[in-house]
């Protein structure tokens, strides 16, 4: 229970971010966003109290929340830290929003993920607005590929899964059923190549969908702070939520390989 009420204690940090970060938010945006809060720590508490799981995946098998949920907290800060400063300018925030404005020009190449988050923008957007789409793009695109590199690691150092402790695939993945049909590793390993795909190709799709579906309609402008940080932090956290998913589940299909060939090697020592 304590470890549940930490964990919804740091949702609740997190959804309120950006409203404590950023100046002038009225007090029904704070309402509205302490309700959210509240929301999302009652459904972090409830799944990690429980003795059953039900949506969230490796529950049990650190670090793997622990780092998306530490890649989604510095970029949401960091969006913040850089939209606060063109409103309310300190030395902290500006030093946020220059490192962001430097990679954000870095990152602005053709075809890039950036470049292409721009074009999600209305042809009547300001300079202003573009440029802080592109800041906040870049920022969030870049610290989304050093958590990833820094989740790897990890995984490399510890040897995750741990192979001399039980993993619980059950538990850790709940909304995957081994029983459903075919060999769980072959399932496991094209669900694994189905999410590293899904997850180097969205950062482009994402801008042209939206592009498309804007068709005959006002394209984005992105006029809230609040908005422009939730959309670029969402924009570069799932992409990078599913190459980790897509490399943990190739882990754990190779763990399980491992242990099935050792068990099998093992078989006919045990019979002689």
């Amino acid at each position: 229970m304590t470890g549940a009420l930490a964990r919804a204690f740091l949702v609740m940090v997190l959804v309120a971010t950006p409203s404590v970060i950023l100046p002038g938010v009225g007090a029904d945006t704070k309402q509205m966003v302490a309700l959210v809060a509240l929301f999302g720590a009652a459904l972090t508490f409830a799944e990690y109290n429980a003795t059953y799981p039900s949506l969230v995946e490796f529950r049990d098998a650190p670090p793997f929340n622990r780092v998306r949920y530490a890649m989604l907290l510095v970029i949401v800060f960091s969006l913040s830290a850089i939209l606060a400063a063109s409103e309310s300018s300190s030395p902290f925030t500006r030093l946020f929003e220059a490192i962001g404005i430097l990679v954000g020009h870095a990152m602005d190449i053709p075809y890039s993920p950036v470049r292409l988050a721009t074009l999600m923008m209305a042809d009547s957007a300001s300079p202003m607005q573009v440029l802080m789409v592109r800041t906040a793009a870049g920022t969030a695109y870049v610290l989304s590929l050093l958590s990833l590199a820094f989740f790897v690691i990890i995984l490399k150092l510890k040897g995750w899964p741990y192979t001399h402790q039980a993993f619980n695939v059950w538990i850790n993945l709940p909304t995957f059923e081994p029983t459903a049909g075919g060999d769980i590793v072959d399932r496991l390993e094209r669900d694994a190549r189905i999410n590293l795909t899904l997850g180097f190709l969205l950062p482009f799709l994402i801008p042209a969908l939206v592009r498309v579906a804007s068709s005959g309609f006002e394209p984005l402008t992105f006029t809230s702070p609040q908005t422009l940080v939730w959309t670029m932090a969402a924009w570069a956290f799932l992409p990078a939520s599913l190459l980790m998913r897509g490399i943990a589940m190739a882990r754990v299909a190779r763990m399980i390989r491992s242990k099935r060939d050792a068990k099998l090697a093992s078989a006919p020592l045990a019979a002689a």
